[in-house]
Protein backbone atom coordinates (compact mmCIF):
# COMPACT_ATOMS: atom_id res chain seq x y z
CA UNK A 1 0.00 0.00 0.00
CA UNK A 2 0.90 3.34 -0.42
CA UNK A 3 0.88 5.99 2.07
CA UNK A 4 -2.71 7.44 1.08
CA UNK A 5 -3.78 3.46 1.08
CA UNK A 6 -2.39 2.97 4.44
CA UNK A 7 -3.92 6.19 5.97
CA UNK A 8 -7.55 4.85 4.60
CA UNK A 9 -7.30 1.93 5.34
CA UNK A 10 -6.57 2.04 8.91
CA UNK A 11 -9.22 1.14 11.51
CA UNK A 12 -10.02 0.94 14.89
CA UNK A 13 -10.47 -2.74 15.37
CA UNK A 14 -12.03 -4.41 17.88
CA UNK A 15 -13.71 -8.38 16.78
CA UNK A 16 -10.92 -8.93 13.97
CA UNK A 17 -7.80 -9.88 16.25
CA UNK A 18 -6.77 -13.53 15.44
CA UNK A 19 -4.89 -13.71 18.54
CA UNK A 20 -1.87 -15.18 16.94
CA UNK A 21 1.61 -13.91 18.14
CA UNK A 22 3.61 -10.60 16.46
CA UNK A 23 6.74 -11.58 14.80
CA UNK A 24 9.28 -9.65 16.73
CA UNK A 25 10.90 -8.15 13.41
CA UNK A 26 7.79 -6.58 12.64
CA UNK A 27 7.04 -5.53 16.32
CA UNK A 28 10.52 -3.75 15.96
CA UNK A 29 9.76 -1.71 12.88
CA UNK A 30 5.96 -0.75 14.21
CA UNK A 31 7.68 0.59 17.86
CA UNK A 32 10.64 1.87 15.95
CA UNK A 33 8.13 4.16 13.13
CA UNK A 34 6.32 4.98 16.67
CA UNK A 35 9.52 6.21 18.50
CA UNK A 36 10.27 8.22 14.86
CA UNK A 37 7.58 10.74 15.48
CA UNK A 38 8.34 14.63 15.62
CA UNK A 39 8.19 15.72 19.11
CA UNK A 40 8.17 19.55 20.55
CA UNK A 41 11.48 20.38 20.93
CA UNK A 42 12.62 16.84 20.45
CA UNK A 43 11.49 15.95 23.86
CA UNK A 44 10.24 12.52 22.68
CA UNK A 45 8.13 12.32 25.98
CA UNK A 46 6.28 8.94 25.24
CA UNK A 47 6.96 5.01 26.35
CA UNK A 48 5.38 1.85 25.35
CA UNK A 49 4.46 -0.32 27.98
CA UNK A 50 3.73 -4.03 26.02
CA UNK A 51 1.59 -5.96 28.23
CA UNK A 52 1.30 -9.42 27.33
CA UNK A 53 0.23 -10.99 31.00
CA UNK A 54 -3.09 -12.50 31.06
CA UNK A 55 -3.91 -11.27 34.57
CA UNK A 56 -3.33 -7.53 33.59
CA UNK A 57 -4.78 -7.77 30.51
CA UNK A 58 -8.12 -9.49 32.51
CA UNK A 59 -7.91 -7.22 35.34
CA UNK A 60 -7.93 -4.19 32.94
CA UNK A 61 -10.97 -5.50 30.62
CA UNK A 62 -12.90 -5.85 33.87
CA UNK A 63 -12.49 -2.39 34.27
CA UNK A 64 -13.46 -1.26 30.41
CA UNK A 65 -16.57 -2.99 30.72
CA UNK A 66 -17.53 -1.39 34.29
CA UNK A 67 -16.70 1.79 32.61
CA UNK A 68 -18.80 0.87 29.55
CA UNK A 69 -21.55 0.35 31.90
CA UNK A 70 -21.43 3.60 33.25
CA UNK A 71 -21.50 5.23 29.45
CA UNK A 72 -24.75 3.24 28.43
CA UNK A 73 -26.36 4.31 31.70
CA UNK A 74 -26.31 7.88 30.67
CA UNK A 75 -27.73 7.33 26.87
CA UNK A 76 -31.50 7.33 25.64
CA UNK A 77 -33.17 4.07 24.35
CA UNK A 78 -32.60 4.49 21.03
CA UNK A 79 -28.80 4.97 21.63
CA UNK A 80 -28.07 2.63 24.42
CA UNK A 81 -29.71 -0.06 21.89
CA UNK A 82 -27.15 1.38 19.17
CA UNK A 83 -24.60 1.21 21.48
CA UNK A 84 -25.20 -2.48 22.54
CA UNK A 85 -24.54 -3.65 19.21
CA UNK A 86 -20.81 -1.80 18.98
CA UNK A 87 -17.58 -4.09 20.61
CA UNK A 88 -15.34 -1.18 22.73
CA UNK A 89 -12.07 -3.08 23.22
CA UNK A 90 -10.06 -6.19 22.34
CA UNK A 91 -8.29 -6.28 25.15
CA UNK A 92 -8.20 -10.15 25.30
CA UNK A 93 -8.48 -11.30 21.95
CA UNK A 94 -5.52 -8.87 20.49
CA UNK A 95 -2.12 -10.55 20.88
CA UNK A 96 -0.46 -7.45 22.90
CA UNK A 97 -1.27 -4.58 25.01
CA UNK A 98 0.96 -1.42 24.36
CA UNK A 99 0.15 1.36 26.25
CA UNK A 100 1.66 4.35 25.81
CA UNK A 101 2.41 7.43 28.40
CA UNK A 102 3.58 10.94 28.34
CA UNK A 103 6.21 12.29 30.39
CA UNK A 104 5.70 15.68 30.81
CA UNK A 105 9.16 16.01 32.49
CA UNK A 106 11.42 14.24 29.13
CA UNK A 107 13.39 17.28 28.08
CA UNK A 108 13.03 19.55 31.09
CA UNK A 109 13.28 22.32 31.98
CA UNK A 110 13.26 23.79 28.91
CA UNK A 111 11.37 22.30 26.03
CA UNK A 112 12.17 24.44 23.09
CA UNK A 113 8.26 25.00 22.03
CA UNK A 114 6.38 24.56 25.12
CA UNK A 115 6.36 27.52 26.62
CA UNK A 116 3.49 28.57 25.11
CA UNK A 117 1.40 25.65 24.42
CA UNK A 118 1.30 23.45 27.61
CA UNK A 119 0.00 20.36 25.70
CA UNK A 120 2.08 20.11 23.03
CA UNK A 121 3.77 17.31 24.84
CA UNK A 122 0.70 15.58 25.14
CA UNK A 123 0.39 16.65 21.08
CA UNK A 124 3.61 14.69 20.46
CA UNK A 125 2.48 11.29 22.10
CA UNK A 126 -0.63 11.48 19.99
CA UNK A 127 1.42 12.08 16.84
CA UNK A 128 3.51 9.16 18.31
CA UNK A 129 0.49 6.65 18.16
CA UNK A 130 -0.48 7.73 14.76
CA UNK A 131 2.94 6.63 13.50
CA UNK A 132 2.52 3.52 15.49
CA UNK A 133 -0.92 2.74 13.96
CA UNK A 134 -0.18 3.73 10.32
CA UNK A 135 3.16 1.34 10.53
CA UNK A 136 1.14 -1.31 12.04
CA UNK A 137 -1.75 -0.94 9.10
CA UNK A 138 1.12 -0.92 6.44
CA UNK A 139 2.25 -4.84 8.61
CA UNK A 140 -1.36 -5.84 8.58
CA UNK A 141 -1.75 -5.53 11.89
CA UNK A 142 -5.00 -4.33 13.61
CA UNK A 143 -5.29 -1.72 16.20
CA UNK A 144 -7.75 -0.78 18.92
CA UNK A 145 -7.58 2.45 20.72
CA UNK A 146 -9.43 1.34 24.06
CA UNK A 147 -10.63 4.84 25.95
CA UNK A 148 -13.14 3.40 28.64
CA UNK A 149 -10.77 3.59 31.39
CA UNK A 150 -9.48 5.97 34.41
CA UNK A 151 -6.18 7.06 34.23
CA UNK A 152 -5.51 6.25 37.88
CA UNK A 153 -6.71 2.73 37.34
CA UNK A 154 -4.46 2.12 34.74
CA UNK A 155 -1.48 4.08 36.49
CA UNK A 156 -2.07 1.83 39.49
CA UNK A 157 -2.62 -1.51 37.56
CA UNK A 158 0.55 -0.72 35.82
CA UNK A 159 2.76 1.02 38.28
CA UNK A 160 3.11 3.85 35.74
CA UNK A 161 4.40 6.67 38.39
CA UNK A 162 2.67 9.57 39.51
CA UNK A 163 3.85 12.61 36.97
CA UNK A 164 3.35 10.24 33.96
CA UNK A 165 0.18 10.16 31.85
CA UNK A 166 -1.40 7.19 30.49
CA UNK A 167 -2.58 8.64 26.70
CA UNK A 168 -3.45 5.21 25.35
CA UNK A 169 -4.08 1.45 25.65
CA UNK A 170 -3.77 0.03 22.29
CA UNK A 171 -5.06 -3.61 21.32
CA UNK A 172 -2.29 -4.65 18.72
CA UNK A 173 -2.20 -8.05 16.89
CA UNK A 174 -3.13 -9.53 13.91
CA UNK A 175 -6.28 -9.91 12.34
CA UNK A 176 -8.43 -11.59 9.94
CA UNK A 177 -9.50 -8.66 7.99
CA UNK A 178 -10.10 -5.05 8.25
CA UNK A 179 -13.59 -3.56 7.83
CA UNK A 180 -14.44 -1.64 4.73
CA UNK A 181 -16.34 0.31 7.09
CA UNK A 182 -15.84 1.93 10.14
CA UNK A 183 -17.46 0.42 12.99
CA UNK A 184 -19.60 3.13 14.33
CA UNK A 185 -20.78 4.37 10.78
CA UNK A 186 -21.48 0.44 10.13
CA UNK A 187 -23.47 0.20 13.40
CA UNK A 188 -24.93 3.76 12.57
CA UNK A 189 -23.68 5.64 15.42
CA UNK A 190 -22.23 8.66 13.76
CA UNK A 191 -21.23 9.21 9.85
CA UNK A 192 -18.11 10.99 8.67
CA UNK A 193 -18.08 14.57 8.03
CA UNK A 194 -17.47 15.41 4.46
CA UNK A 195 -14.38 17.54 4.17
CA UNK A 196 -16.25 20.75 3.15
CA UNK A 197 -18.05 20.71 6.31
CA UNK A 198 -14.83 21.26 8.18
CA UNK A 199 -12.84 24.11 5.67
CA UNK A 200 -12.70 27.86 6.22
CA UNK A 201 -10.51 30.07 4.54
CA UNK A 202 -8.97 33.08 6.62
CA UNK A 203 -11.51 33.15 9.06
CA UNK A 204 -13.02 30.61 11.35
CA UNK A 205 -16.74 30.38 9.78
CA UNK A 206 -15.95 31.64 6.23
CA UNK A 207 -16.61 29.29 3.80
CA UNK A 208 -15.24 30.63 0.58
Amino acid sequence: MNLYEVVHRRRDTRAEFTGEEIPPDVLRRVLTAAHAAPSVGLSQPWDFVLVRDESIRRAFRDHVQAERSVFAAQLDQERAETFSRIKVEGVMESSLGIVVTYDPDRGSPAVLGRHAIADAGLYSVCLAIQNLWLAATEEGLGVGWVSFYREDVLRRLLNIPTRVRPVAWLCVGPVRSLPDTPDLERHGWRNRLPLEDVLHYDSYGRRN
